[in-house]
């Protein structure tokens, strides 16, 4: 619960690099998540590579932030591995928030960048990264050390909440 209920979007990182096992343990929790039929139709594409992760602000506006990240985990869905059409956005989405609060309980910052449904950020991103194309980019997610710390925000809204019926 702590993890969850302090999770924020961070967007601000130092230069210190995000070791590789670090990342394997956002992974293994990112495929820890629930999926329709148990199908997984997840694929994710690690980014550490400076010149790639530069290229990515100049087709998508809310991804400046990747300059700053060491790394960035790119979460796609696959078509042909879905039991139940459609339902990889909703697997991979699971998946995308695993990360982030992963990343938190292990002192990372991280944030949701989306990708799909915006037909050009997919193509760009395709195209960047060579994504096949029954794989879809969902989301992006820079990861690092926050260079900032951001007080929990307290989101609870007992008005959204309705009992057996609106």
């Amino acid at each position: 619960m702590d993890a969850i209920l302090s999770r924020r979007s961070v967007r601000k990182y130092t230069d210190q690099p995000v070791s590789d096992e670090l990342v394997k343990e956002l992974l293994e929790a990112a495929m820890s998540a629930p999926s329709a039929g148990n199908e997984q139709p997840w694929h994710f594409i690690v980014i550490k590579d400076r010149q790639l992760l530069d290229e990515i602000p100049k087709f998508h506006p809310y991804a400046g932030m990747v300059k700053q990240s060491p790394v960035a985990i790119v979460v796609c869905g696959d078509e042909t591995l879905e039991k139940y059409k459609g339902f990889w956005v909703q697997d991979c989405s699971a998946a995308t928030q695993n990360i982030l609060v992963a990343a938190q309980a292990k002192g990372i910052g991280a944030v949701w960048v989306g990708l799909y449904p915006e037909k050009g950020r997919v193509k760009a991103l395709r195209d960047l990264l060579g994504i096949p194309e029954q794989v879809i980019p969902l989301a992006l997610i820079p990861v690092g050390y926050p260079a900032e710390q951001l007080p929990p925000a307290n989101r609870f809204n007992p008005e959204r909440i309705h009992n057996n019926r609106w």
